[in-house]
């Protein structure tokens, strides 16, 4: 009974944290009313239920269903999460180094960190690991993942799976420290080319350094690149424009139905260059802090942004502490860019009839104008002033990384080749042949709406048995449409290669290795010198 007091105190605790973000009208009484409805119910179930009950696994299907219903960013955490959050903010943790993804029954390497344990043990992309010490992760109810984190210099047994067979190794733990800027570089135009790949507490600091050292080698222009940038946080989203805009320049605003959450938020420190020429590089995955810096410096005409159109993630979250170390991390409000634009894509609030969050249309975009009077829109993400086909991500390109398919290829890919030269490397015509063909070989299938939507209709005419040959036409419009995806491959492959390619090259030379590549091959690189390279042109496009 003690988890099940303590459960029931968090329920109140989170509608306390409610009651002090909302106008007290009736909100007090309702939320009160619904509170003790919440409380007898469990209380009931729990003591006369047929079977035996677990009231924390109840209490978490209850917490979670909830939240559910707001927007995937808010969010439970227990004392877990919230230690997890303190380490990806600080980027320092200990652990193997490597970013892995869980499953049910094994943890799989993603990417091995160079010189970090999982690297030195020996661990690849693509190993499974199915037990660590003497505890099988398919026998663990927890999250396994945990099973990897301990002290500095504590040794753990690991069995992995690799291509088939079963193997082991002894990995070492250590402290990691995760880098904002993992790659910068003078080009050979005097470019200075940083990567800023997260906005943890170093983000600004170390991209000014970057800076810094590379004016010091005589770089006169400067790319930004922010592709694959989740996001982090916001004050340091405003110290890394703070580098390229004056001080006292405003970069976003926020607003909410609560009045305390509406904010300017304004630079506050002397800029290290405010002339020098700027192209951000941004694509589908850059979200949340990345697309303030893009739009602020979009807004404010201040560089020129390259690539495809951002996430679109435009709503703020805040961790509120609750009871015995656990938090609830809270949408308190919407972002908005100098222009007054707001870039959340999705519309979780006015759902469709499937209850799900829907996406503005193009045709209710609305325009706003930059400081030198261009139009620009808001309506999901920031929209490049140069758009590339290399950085976008269509249905199919989002469905083979969702399914991991072009990660799994990779793989495949790293145990049947030997690449010693980055310089020579290219994925070729007969290399996307074979591509299409392991997508065969795997089942790789995926739905569109409209598919879903005919299925639907064809199951219902086939329980009703409406007219045959009204079932037929059914079925000829799946079929059409299964040949269409069969040809969208070919259609979208120059941003699928594109990150076939990225994926295989980290396979052999690490992410320190694709970004020497990119600086010589890469697309979206080579458009931002063109532009950098031609002042009369960078200077058309932001006039």
């Amino acid at each position: 009974m003690k988890i099940l007091r303590n459960r029931i105190l968090l329920i109140v605790t989170v509608a306390i944290v409610f009651l002090g973000t909302v106008s007290f009208k009736s909100d007090f009484f309702e939320i009160a009313k619904q509170i003790e409805i919440f409380t007898t119910m469990f209380k009931e179930l729990n003591m006369n239920y047929v079977d035996e009950t677990n009231p924390a696994e109840l209490m978490d299907t209850a917490i979670t269903a909830m939240l559910d219903d707001l927007d995937p960013y808010t969010k439970f955490w227990n004392e877990q999460d919230v230690e997890a959050s303190k380490i990806r903010n600080s980027g320092e943790y200990t652990g193997i180094g490597a970013s892995v993804k869980t499953t049910k029954d094994k943890i799989v390497i993603i990417e091995p960190y160079k010189d970090y344990p999982a690297d030195k043990a020996g661990l690849k992309a693509g190993d499974e690991i199915i037990q660590i010490g003497d505890i099988k992760v398919s026998e663990f109810n927890e999250d396994a993942g945990e099973l990897l984190k301990g002290a500095s210099g504590s040794k753990i047994n690991i069995t992995y799976v690799r291509q088939g067979a079963i193997k082991t190794t002894v990995l070492t733990r250590d402290e990691i420290d995760v880098d904002a800027v993992p790659f910068y570089t003078l080009l050979e135009d005097k470019t200075a080319y940083i990567v800023l790949s997260r906005f943890n507490g170093k983000a600004s600091k170390e991209t000014i350094t970057a800076l810094q050292e590379l004016k010091a080698k005589g770089a006169d222009k400067v790319i930004l690149d922010l592709r694959g940038n989740p996001g982090g946080l916001l004050s340091e989203a405003i110290n890394v424009t703070n580098i390229f805009v004056p001080k006292g320049e405003l970069i976003t605003t926020t607003k909410s139905v609560v009045k305390k959450y509406n904010k300017e938020y304004f630079t506050q420190q002397k800029p290290i260059d405010t002339d020098i020429p700027v192209v951000v590089l941004v694509n589908g995955r850059s979200a949340s802090a990345s697309e303030i810096v893009a739009g602020s410096i979009q807004d404010l005409d201040r560089g020129v942004v390259i690539g495809a159109r951002s996430f679109g993630k435009g709503l703020v979250q805040r961790p509120k502490k609750l009871t015995y170390g656990t938090q609830l991390k809270i949408t308190i409000s919407r972002y908005y860019t100098p222009s007054g634009r707001c870039i959340q894509a999705l519309d979780y609030w006015n759902r469709d009839k499937n209850n799900n969050a829907t996406r503005i249309a193009e045709k209710d975009f609305k325009a706003f104008t930059t400081k030198n009077g261009r139009t620009v829109y808001d309506g999901g993400g920031i929209q490049p002033d140069i758009e590339l086909e290399s950085s976008k991500y269509s249905d199919i390109t989002t469905a083979l990384l969702q399914s991991d398919a072009i990660f799994d290829y990779g793989t495949q890919y790293y145990y049947n080749h030997d690449i010693k030269d980055i310089d020579s490397f290219t994925f070729s015509l007969q290399d996307f042949e074979d591509f299409k063909s392991f997508l065969n070989r795997t089942n790789f299938n995926y739905e569109t709406e409209y598919e879903k939507s005919l299925q639907k209709s064809l199951k219902l005419a086939k329980t009703e048995k409406v007219d045959q040959a009204v079932i037929s036409g059914y079925e000829n419009l799946l079929k059409t449409i299964k040949l269409s995806k069969e040809a969208s491959l070919d259609e979208h492959k120059e941003e699928i290669v594109s990150l076939l390619t990225d994926e295989i090259i980290k396979r052999y030379f690490y992410r320190e290795g694709l970004y020497n590549y990119y600086v010589k091959n890469n697309p979206e690189i080579i458009k931002a010198q063109e532009i950098l390279g031609n002042q009369n042109k960078y200077k058309e496009i932001l006039n």
